[in-house]
C-alpha cells in the first residue's frame, strides 16, 4: 500500500510517474463523484487502475475491493489517508482510520496463506515547488481580492502584511455572519472557534453527541448522516434545502482548517506563500489560476510492515501513528528544500 499526503488535484496523475518507473499499475481507490463529471474522465480513472469509493458511508464493496488488491499483491493499492485535498504540501491534515482497518484485513488474509505473506505501507511524500516569480503571480490575485472586497489595491505593501491583514478580513466577515460581530483572540483561536460555531450544532442535530477529535472526521461524520438519503432523492423539497445548508457549512468549516495555525509565519517559504493566496483565490471565486512553471518530487520511504492485530492498549492505532510519523517527516525534509521568501 502506498499513502501519500495530498495536497493538490494532480496527485493521483503524480503518482504515475513513480508507477512508470517500477513498471507496474496500481489500483487506487477515487471518490465517486469524480465518476460523475464526464465519460472522459471515468474512462481515464478506471484505465489509470482507479475504483470508485463513496465517502459519505460504509462503502463495502471498495473496501472489500481494496483488501482484495492487497491480499493478490498483483498491483500496488494508492490510498489517500488524508481523504481530501488539504491545500497544504508541507503539513498532514487528519488522517482517516479506515486506511489502517484496509490494510490490517489484507495481512491477515496474507498471513493464511501458502508460504505466508505480508502486507507493507510505504508513506509516500509529494512535493511542488514553485520554480517562477513569487511577486509576480501573487499580486495579481491579491489585487483582485482586495477589489472585491472594495479596498484600494495595495501592492507598496508588504506581501506578509497584505496576506495578513486579508486573512483577517476573510475570517471577520465569517464572524459578522454567524456571531453577529468579530470575535475576540488571535487568528488561530478564532479560526477554531468558528470551526466550532460550523460543527457543534449539526453534531448535536445529526449525531447526538459532540466529536473531539479533528475536522476532517467531524466532516465525514455528518456528511455520512446528512447526504445519502439526499443522494437518492428521498426527501422533502425543504428538507432537502435545509440539508444543502447543513453541508454549506461543513465544507465552510473544512475550507478555515485548510489554513493551519502559523503556516506562513514558522517557515515563510515561497511555496507556502503561494499556497495561501491560492487557497484565498479559491475560496472566494471557486477558481485558482494556474501558475507555472512547477517541480514536482515524490519520495517514497521505507515500508511499514503490518501486523494482523491492533493494540487496544495503545490511545490511537499504531499503525496510523506510524504512517503519520514517517509521511510528515518525509515532508519535513522536503519542506527544507524550499527557498525562503524575504519579505520586501
Amino acid at each position: 500500500m502506498l499513502t501519500p499526503n495530498h495536497c493538490r488535484p494532480a496527485d493521483p496523475i503524480v503518482m504515475g510517474f513513480p508507477a512508470r518507473e517500477a513498471k507496474t499499475h496500481v489500483f487506487a481507490m477515487a471518490s465517486w463523484h469524480l465518476y460523475n463529471q464526464d465519460r472522459f474522465t471515468a474512462f481515464a480513472i478506471q484505465k489509470m487502475g482507479g475504483f470508485s469509493v463513496n465517502r459519505e458511508g460504509v462503502d463495502r464493496r471498495a473496501i472489500n475491493t481494496a483488501i482484495k488488491s492487497l491480499e493478490t499483491a498483483e498491483r500496488p493499492l494508492i490510498v489517500f489517508p488524508e481523504g481530501a485535498t488539504t491545500r497544504t504540501n508541507d503539513l498532514l491534515n487528519d488522517m482517516l482510520d479506515g486506511v489502517a482497518f484496509i490494510a490490517r484485513a489484507a495481512a491477515k488474509k496474507r498471513a493464511q496463506t501458502d508460504p505466508p505473506g505480508q502486507v507493507v505501507v510505504h508513506p509516500v511524500a509529494i512535493k511542488y515547488f514553485f520554480q517562477g516569480n513569487l511577486l509576480d503571480a501573487v499580486k495579481p490575485v491579491l489585487s483582485a481580492i482586495e477589489q472585491r472586497l472594495t479596498w484600494e489595491v495595495s501592492n507598496d505593501k508588504p506581501l506578509l502584511e497584505r496576506i495578513t491583514q486579508i486573512g483577517t478580513a476573510l475570517i471577520t466577515l465569517k464572524e459578522l455572519e454567524y456571531f453577529g460581530k468579530p470575535q475576540p483572540g488571535n487568528l488561530t483561536d478564532r479560526c477554531q472557534l468558528m470551526i466550532d460555531r460550523l460543527l457543534e450544532p449539526l453534531e448535536d442535530r445529526w449525531l447526538g453527541e459532540r466529536k473531539e477529535h479533528g475536522v476532517v472526521p467531524r466532516v465525514k461524520a455528518l456528511r455520512m448522516a446528512i447526504v445519502p438519503e439526499l443522494a437518492q432523492d428521498a426527501v422533502p423539497i425543504e428538507e432537502k434545502k435545509r440539508r444543502w445548508n447543513d453541508l454549506t457549512d461543513i465544507y465552510l468549516a473544512q475550507q478555515i482548517s485548510c489554513y493551519p495555525a502559523h503556516y506562513i509565519a514558522s517557515m515563510t517559504t515561497v511555496d507556502r506563500i503561494l499556497e495561501t493566496v491560492e487557497r484565498f483565490e479559491e475560496d472566494l471565486t471557486d477558481k485558482v489560476t494556474v501558475h507555472s512553471p512547477y517541480k514536482v518530487v515524490i519520495q517514497i520511504g521505507n515500508p511499514i510492515p503490518v501486523g494482523t492485530k491492533r493494540d487496544r492498549s495503545a490511545p490511537n492505532d499504531p499503525l496510523m501513528a506510524a504512517i503519520r510519523r514517517e509521511l510528515q517527516l518525509l515532508m519535513d525534509q522536503l519542506a527544507a528544500e524550499s527557498p525562503l521568501y524575504v519579505d520586501q
